[in-house]
């Protein structure tokens, strides 16, 4: 295999969700004796002032940190701006690293760093793979960015597809997502799916009597339904809420949130307005190795998604909940990447976003019936195991790098 430089704004020790994922293909393709390096900023995701080495080995990846502006993710407007200046550094940094015959692996942190990456290629002979996590400008357009639903979303989007279709492959991380790139590409386009993972050797499920979070927080008498991860922009509230809503009077079930995110504080806001305190529960992330027993203290799993976002965005905290043997509800589309999986292997249940009697009747159902719970969660790690355990995608990405150099 020839070289391979990743570009992503964060990486090792970082532990965002992107960071994890490139971090593992990273070090499992450097432990198999590939030259591997990483282009990546200095910042770590929730704290764009920590300070790290410019540059370092880490377990066998060299990796290089550039000095972008630090204004992290409280703006739109500061965001931009690290956006900005990691593209222009990376720039400058991969000109002087690339060689003939490299691959470049550019992810979507920032959103189109693909553009940048082809022409970088291009202009070094290299070969271009970009890991395509979310599909911008479309996803910034659906979730009401400005300009990007005029003339500047467009020239971006022609940049774009210029960009995917000089790639020797464009990796998406789900079946729908494929689906969309094709559309705008060819038929016959160079698109691959290759799911994101989860450290599934190190989630597996545990009972409520051996997990202590169950305990800390109150919760070993009841019928909980999790919320785990970022509660983001792209998330829908109105079918929990109405959900909830109809559910206040009853006594077992409970809503558990855990995490962060742009619409955390809004959700929590709003559930004390509407008078639901008493059925929800909000915690902060935990830490990451508190991760297996956080996944476990619900009984299902929520994952939503605005359905106009499918085949943009993957939830991909769907593979965690599989991991730890907890059936999901999806609130999505109902033809959508979660919605089919769930259907097709009989791993929980699906509601369209703004049914919230469905929810509501989903969760009742639920908590009657915990031999049903307890088979559904079975079927979800049976899921996980039979065709996206870790091991799997990472072999799957080396067989492409592998053909590819």
């Amino acid at each position: 295999m020839q070289r391979v430089i990743f570009l992503n704004r964060f990486f090792y020790p970082d532990h965002s969700a992107t960071s994890q994922i490139v971090s593992d293909l990273a070090f499992h393709l450097a432990a198999s004796g590939a030259d591997v390096h990483v282009i990546t900023s200095g910042q770590l995701y929730d704290s764009p002032r920590a300070i790290l080495a410019k540059e370092e080995i880490v377990n066998g990846v060299h990796v290089h940190r550039i000095a972008t502006t630090r204004f992290g993710r409280s703006s739109l407007a500061g965001r931009a701006l690290d956006y900005a200046s990691y593209c222009g550094l990376m720039w400058r940094r991969a000109r002087a690293l690339l060689a003939r015959g490299d691959i470049l692996v550019a992810k979507t942190d920032p959103p189109l760093t693909s553009v940048v990456a082809w022409r970088l290629a291009v202009q070094k002979n290299a070969r271009l793979v970009n890991w395509i996590q979310d599909l911008y400008p479309e996803t910034a357009a659906e979730l009401g960015v400005p300009l990007m639903r005029g003339a500047l979303g467009r020239v971006l989007s022609r940049l774009r597809d210029r960009s995917l279709r000089g790639a020797a492959a464009n990796v998406v991380v789900g079946e729908r997502m494929a689906e969309r790139v094709r559309l705008l590409l060819a038929p016959a386009a160079a698109v691959h799916v290759i799911a994101n993972w989860c450290r599934d050797e190190e989630l597996c499920p545990l009972a409520h009597g051996e997990n202590p979070l169950r305990r800390e927080w109150g919760l070993e008498q009841k019928f909980v339904a999790g919320y785990s991860g970022n509660l983001g922009r792209a998330h829908e509230l109105d079918t929990v809420l109405g959900a909830a809503a109809m559910l206040r009077e009853q006594e077992r079930i409970v809503f558990l949130f855990i995490g962060g995110g742009h619409q955390f504080d809004r959700l929590a806001r709003a559930v004390k307005e509407r008078g639901l305190d008493r059925i929800f529960r909000f915690v902060a992330y935990q830490p990451q190795e508190l991760l297996k027993y956080s996944l476990n203290v619900a009984d299902v799993h929520l994952i939503s998604l605005q359905p106009a976002l499918e085949g943009l965005i993957v939830p991909s905290k769907f593979y965690g909940i599989a991991a730890v043997g907890r059936p999901v509800i999806s609130i999505t589309a109902g033809d959508g990447e979660i919605a089919r999986l769930v259907r097709q292997h009989e791993c929980g249940l699906a509601v369209e976003p703004g049914n919230g009697p469905a929810l509501a009747a989903s969760l009742t159902e639920l908590a009657a019936d915990p031999a049903r719970v307890a088979q559904m969660g079975k079927r979800a790690r049976a899921m996980l195991e039979g065709n996206f355990t870790r091991a799997q995608e990472l072999a799957r990405w080396r067989e492409l790098l592998e053909a590819i150099g």
